[in-house]
């Protein structure tokens, strides 16, 4: 794999991000959260409008942050960054300078490609430490998520411990900028 401007080259096809585009995007994110695969992003009952609405709500949040990630130049998976001293972590764990939270969804498929997911949380991973200001990103899957925890590990995350938040029991795990690149090869 190699990173470039354009974004993350891989034997699957190239990977990057846009900006999300909360009211020509909703309808597409809207298929995407009330899949039965996007059961832990927790949207499954969300109306075409409740997401158009939540996703103005992170536009307009100085501290969440959506980006639409692109396989081949189609959209393919959503990511979210959060600045954890401020959302979804408050109060749960002690920040430190540089700590980045995030989120992804990969959107549902046909045909599943072996190593897909893989290349998409790498691919988001590495757009996170291309701001030289990252240092560590947290993230806080569900504990009865297994596929997503052992994905998490493989780029290069350590669980922390499990924490409590009001939807979920959670697993806090973080990953630096050199346990990224030690996992994956992709230096950042």
């Amino acid at each position: 794999m190699s990173t470039t401007n354009a974004g993350l080259r891989t034997a699957l096809g190239t990977f990057g991000v846009r900006p999300l585009d909360p009211l020509k995007d909703a309808g597409l994110l809207h298929s995407w959260v009330t899949h039965p695969k996007a059961a832990f992003w927790m949207m499954q009952d969300a109306t075409p409008e409740d997401v158009e609405r939540a996703y103005l709500r992170i536009a307009a949040d100085e501290h969440h942050h959506a980006l639409l990630g692109l396989h081949d130049g189609v959209p393919a998976f959503l990511m979210e960054t959060y600045d954890p001293a401020h959302r979804e972590l408050t109060g749960l764990y002690e920040p430190e300078p540089g700590d980045v939270g995030m989120h992804f969804l990969v959107a549902p498929a046909g045909t599943p490609l072996h190593g897909f997911t893989r290349a998409v949380i790498t691919t988001v991973l590495a757009h996170i430490f291309d701001d030289p200001m990252a240092v560590r990103v947290v993230v806080e899957p569900d504990v009865s998520n297994k596929a997503v925890q052992t994905l998490n590990e493989a780029v290069g995350f350590v669980p922390v411990r499990e924490i409590d938040k009001p939807e979920k029991k959670a697993l806090l795990s973080f990953c630096t900028r050199e346990q990224f690149a030690a996992a994956t090869g992709v230096s950042v």
